[in-house]
């Protein structure tokens, strides 16, 4: 990014002043204010070359952020629930649902005309123990975890058939070395649960598009093994449209190469790829600090949350070229891509602020926790020319 044009963007954000709050005046008239001819957030600027999503939490599926799904009806096209569908949340007993979250993100993306994507139908995490081991504490027999299966993706995918635009069937099934993740659906089921998690999405929603979605997926090892067994699969009938690559990436790392050799193989291996769970995380890894102090040591919490009291104007303007590289990239492989989400919209919301060291100040997204657009939002929008200067 040049010198020029990160002044424009932050002139652009003094331009928005403290009155720009969510609901009123937002990204939308700033872009008209300060281009030609005005787009409608990013979902317009990016519309010929692939859908620009979210993630909505739970609590504004609740009902208690409408200043927020206005901001998403404003800047996006697509929408993922980042956790109202999960398996612990909708079926959290044998005998029990909870709909309401996942009823209102259905309801909200046909309200506001998106392309909605149900999270995740199969996945290890967030799950239940009732659905592996019995009330003894023994494993239950296989027969019994694969009813389990079958009855859970017929209520959900069958509940929003035709109003689901997209399906994670299954999620993170694979491991950084290359191998099948020993999961409780693993060790019940062997590999078979994959597939036979894809075949029930499709007998329920013949319409639907069928993803797998994983993080590292630039790890080459992991991110072919993956191929290779859905290309196994898929030969034997498994239906299946894409693979969502996650992109929980640092301000540095992965390299765009990385990312862009995964991009190019699956797409490769005849399959749409959707960006998903994206954001840039600005702080240290805690990986590099790990050890038992991290939970009781003040100066250890401190070394990891640099920020606290705000985001210094270099690591800012990192952030705003980070995620230029990104979408530069995206945009080059826009024949490819049928899809780019952030996994949530303002750095309030994001779940990189408490994990994987809770407590923790982060800004990984492209809107303030205040909804105002930071300069990684101009720096994206300008690559359509929208925030250009001269």
């Amino acid at each position: 990014m040049n010198g020029d044009r990160r002044q424009f963007l932050r002139n652009s954000l003094a331009a928005a002043g403290a009155g720009l709050v969510l609901g009123t005046a937002g990204p939308r008239s700033l872009l008209a204010a300060a281009t030609t001819p005005p787009q409608s957030g990013l979902a317009g600027l990016f519309a010929p070359d692939f859908a620009v999503g979210t993630a909505l939490s739970n609590t504004t599926l609740l009902g208690q952020n409408p200043s927020l799904e206005s901001l998403v009806a404003r800047e996006f096209s697509a929408i993922t629930a980042e956790n109202a569908m999960k398996w612990e949340e909708i079926h959290p007993t044998a005998d029990s649902w909870d709909w309401q979250r996942a009823d209102y993100f259905v309801e909200y993306g046909q309200r506001t005309g998106m392309y909605t994507i149900g999270h995740t139908l199969v996945w290890h995490s967030q799950m239940p123990e009732w659905v592996f081991i019995d009330q003894d504490g023994k494993p239950r027999p296989k027969a019994v975890v694969q009813k389990a299966m079958e009855e859970h993706i017929a209520a959900v995918a069958g509940r929003y058939r035709g109003r689901i635009q997209a399906w994670d069937v299954v999620n993170e099934a694979v491991t950084d070395d290359g191998k099948w993740r020993e999961s409780h659906w693993y060790n019940t089921f062997g590999e078979d649960y994959f597939s036979r998690a894809f075949h029930l999405a499709r007998e329920v929603d013949p319409k639907a598009e069928l993803l797998y979605n994983d993080y590292n997926m630039t790890i080459p090892a992991k991110r072919d093994f993956a191929l290779a067994q859905i290309q196994k699969f898929r030969k034997q009938g498994m239906p299946i449209e894409g693979v969502g690559m996650q992109a929980h990436v640092h301000l540095s790392e992965p390299e765009i190469a990385k990312l862009e050799a995964s991009i190019e193989a699956i797409a490769a291996a005849g399959l749409e790829v959707h960006i998903t769970e994206l954001e840039v995380d600005v702080l240290p890894k805690a990986y590099d600090y790990m050890g038992a102090e991290i939970s009781t040591n003040f100066e250890y919490s401190d070394e990891l949350n640099p920020f606290r009291d705000g985001l210094p104007q270099k690591v800012a303007d990192q952030l705003a070229a980070r995620y230029e590289s990104l979408f530069n990239l995206f945009l080059k492989h826009k024949d490819k891509i049928r899809r780019v989400s952030l996994w949530g919209t303002t750095d309030a919301e994001s779940w990189k602020n408490d994990w994987p060291v809770v407590g923790r100040t982060n800004y990984p997204l492209i809107f303030d926790r205040e909804g105002r657009p930071k300069e990684a939002y101009y720096s994206v929008a300008g690559l359509k020319g929208e925030s250009r200067s001269g």
